[in-house]
């Protein structure tokens, strides 16, 4: 009756071509933009800062960066409030008149470009850490910057020496990544519901507001368009997979290999000219990806202490804090995301690092698929299956039941920063411990962990700016008994409260960029002095 129901409801097929059209666009944008990013800059020296400004962007949630596009993009928002000031000098010959907001639709357009546009935005970054965390392993690192230079001294520039010795190897490491990407990207829902279309909405979104609804026959509805998403991205899934395969197969074959870009010496001078061009483009993007992350984070501070801000005026006419008195005053919410976030992560980090330690290699071989379901899966559909759980354990509208929601919601991404620095450590040091008499478990304690502090710093980090931004688990299982930072910021962004919107926005971001900024200093190097008597002792020995 559910399916009879969905398929004969006329919102179904243009939600569901939203779904899969905004999911699509901008998981081949993103994956496209993260490739050219990466092809730019490693082995160049832009490549450390480029790795050192992602846990920033990682730590900025998907919500408080789409609130940010609006208060930015937004027809009375701040850079239309620009345009209109630098248009005044003409206002008068030309007759530009800007003092009423636009009426064109800059966010929730009908195509999802704005949706679209935020994705793409954020997923870049996620792609990029997935691609760094395999790059700055040590071997990988030594021996693709061999195979690169390798490459070059055959004629190939440094462009075709990426694309042909070192993405290869790092597209195929990637494509779980990838897949996630896709999954969220089309069973996105929060942030479909602050910058998204709404005729018609995604058929996330529908999902999600037909699964609040009080009518039996409605709330099993939405269950059945939260499965039909998960076939969707199966589907879609499969045909990628499928191209993936034939448009390797068709690269690889000698007619499509080219050989070395190599010219005469007249040519040489256009070679520069295409190099300097090259390069200034990939400043370009990396700027305005940058500016982006920037200028969303100065909207939000701006607009939070903004109180009397009349349009077209660029600078509002009265400053206030009360926005953020709100917030402080309500300690109940910022307590709850923070312990929720805290123990949540605590509970994953303990429960990877146990995995990783005690159990065999082949039981973690066949698990990965267990572990990274949740990220393969649309959000609606991952919520609730937590939902059912919840009910059936007794837990739902509980502090355990939101704690263990939380829980679950951060594993996979714990799991998926761990991985990389367990599979990478060297064997041999754990051999050198033990002839030198350290047993198994100080092996552990006093080396291992030591050596992967900062591996588990950037693992609970990650775990805590998941925590702190899950809102349909919050709600579902919550019952909306429990409030946080999160579902407050997507409460207000309906309302006409920008201030408090962007003040609640603003502190989304503040909390997991201080535990990101704690996991930095956690894990920076540490220089020990060696003790003058002993470097005495050891020369008087005759060392």
């Amino acid at each position: 009756m559910a399916w009879t129901d969905l398929a004969i409801d006329v919102q179904t097929r243009p939600a569901l071509w939203m779904a899969v059209w905004t999911g699509v666009a901008a998981t081949a944008v993103a994956w496209f933009g993260a490739a050219w990013l990466l092809a730019a800059h490693f082995g160049s020296p832009r490549w450390a800062s480029l790795v050192q400004r992602l846990p920033a962007m990682l730590a900025l949630p998907h919500a408080a960066f789409a609130i940010g596009v609006v208060v930015l993009l937004a027809p009375s928002g701040v850079l239309v409030r620009w345009c209109a000031a630098a248009l005044a000098p003409l206002a008068g010959p030309l007759g530009l008149v800007l003092d009423t907001p636009p009426a064109w639709r800059s966010t929730q357009d009908p195509w999802g470009l704005g949706l679209i546009a935020a994705l793409v935005l954020k997923e870049v970054a996620f792609l990029l850490w997935a691609g760094a965390a395999h790059l700055q392993r040590p071997d990988v690192a030594r021996r693709l910057g061999l195979e690169l230079r390798l490459a070059q001294t055959l004629g190939y520039n440094a462009a075709d020496a990426w694309w042909r010795v070192a993405w290869p190897q790092l597209r195929p490491r990637m494509l779980a990544p990838l897949v996630a990407v896709l999954a969220y990207s089309i069973g996105v829902v929060d942030v479909a519901l602050v910058i998204g279309p709404t005729t018609p909405a995604p058929l996330a979104v529908l999902a999600w507001q037909w699964l609040q609804d009080a009518d039996p026959a409605i709330n099993a509805q939405g269950a059945a368009a939260a499965w039909l998403l998960a076939a969707v991205l199966a589907v879609v899934v499969a045909l990628g997979a499928a191209a993936h395969r034939l448009l390797t197969a068709l690269w690889s074959r000698p007619r499509w290999s080219r050989g070395p870009r190599a010219g005469p010496v007249a040519n040489q001078h256009a070679t520069v000219q295409q190099t300097r061009i090259r390069q200034l483009g990939d400043y370009a993007a990396r700027a305005g990806w940058h500016g982006a992350y920037v200028a969303v984070g100065l909207a939000l501070a701006w607009a939070s202490v903004a109180s009397l801000w009349p349009f077209p005026d660029l600078w509002p006419q009265a400053w206030s804090l009360d926005a953020w008195g709100q917030v402080v005053r309500s300690s109940g919410t910022l307590a709850t995301t923070v312990w929720l976030g805290l123990a949540s992560t605590l509970a994953a980090v303990l429960w990877c690092v146990a995995w990783f330690e005690c159990a065999p290699v082949r039981w973690q071989q066949r698990a990965w698929v267990l572990v990274y379901l949740p990220l393969a899966l649309p959000a609606v559909l991952w919520t609730l299956g937590l939902h059912r759980l919840a009910l059936d354990w007794g837990i739902d509208a509980s502090a355990w039941g939101l704690w263990l929601a939380h829980s679950l919601c951060a594993l996979p991404y714990v799991a998926l920063v761990l991985h990389g620095p367990y599979s990478g450590f060297d064997p041999r040091l754990r051999t050198l411990a033990a002839t030198l008499g350290c047993g198994p478990w100080p092996f552990v304690w006093r080396v291992k962990w030591p050596l992967l502090r900062g591996a588990l710093a950037a693992a609970f980090a990650v775990g805590f700016a998941v925590s702190v931004a899950q809102y349909l688990p919050t709600l579902y299982v919550g019952a909306g008994r429990y409030s946080t930072v999160s579902t407050e910021a997507l409460a207000l962004s309906g309302g006409g409260q920008r201030s408090l919107m962007a003040a609640y926005a603003a502190l989304l971001w503040l909390l997991p960029a201080a535990v990101f900024g704690l996991a930095t200093w956690v894990a920076r190097p540490r220089q020990w002095a060696t003790p003058k008597h002993n470097t005495g002792g050891l020369a008087a020995q005759g060392y």
